[in-house]
């Protein structure tokens, strides 16, 4: 169960419009910690399960090779370009890698609802092209921060 957000209340998105505003969003921006801990951001698209942020990533990048060393990971999705427009989420917690690496389509149950979501997200396909350079990774965060500042109308 993700930790939730003690400050900004009043701008908090409901479960209901943090599932709908990760399932319409397309892009996010992951970081993850260097060797030499400094941090390193790269987008990527994604899938939202209601519980989970999917990502698929290329397996021989250092978003990757990061993440193998130190799994901890913190996501933002966000749009708008006007201040009063400005919404997103923050998640953080733990990268799980899940399936074959790279992926090559190997049967794998848990995979099968990610990927019908990633395809047609992203791919407008009901089932998910494997290239041989990707893999999955999960993040079933551990606290989200979410903002919506058209709730304060008028700024």
């Amino acid at each position: 169960m993700a930790v939730t957000q003690r400050r900004g209340r009043r701008i908090m998105m409901s479960p209901a419009e943090l599932d709908a505003f990760l399932g319409e969003q397309r892009t996010c921006r992951v970081a993850t910690v260097s060797p030499a801990g400094t941090p390193h951001v790269s987008a990527l698209w994604f899938a939202w399960d209601g519980t989970s942020l999917w990502l698929y990533s290329i397996t021989r990048s250092r978003r990757w090779s990061e993440l193998r060393r130190d799994p901890r990971i913190a996501v933002v999705v966000d749009a708008g370009e006007e201040y009063g427009e400005l919404r997103g989420v923050e998640l953080s917690g733990t990268a799980v890698f899940v399936g074959e690496a790279p992926r090559t389509g190997e049967p794998c149950p848990e995979l099968e609802a990610p990927e019908r979501l990633f395809a047609r997200k992203n791919f407008g396909l009901d089932s998910m092209p494997h290239d041989g350079r990707h893999a999955w990774l999960r993040l079933t965060p551990e606290a989200i921060a979410s903002w919506d500042f058209r709730k304060l109308g008028g700024l």
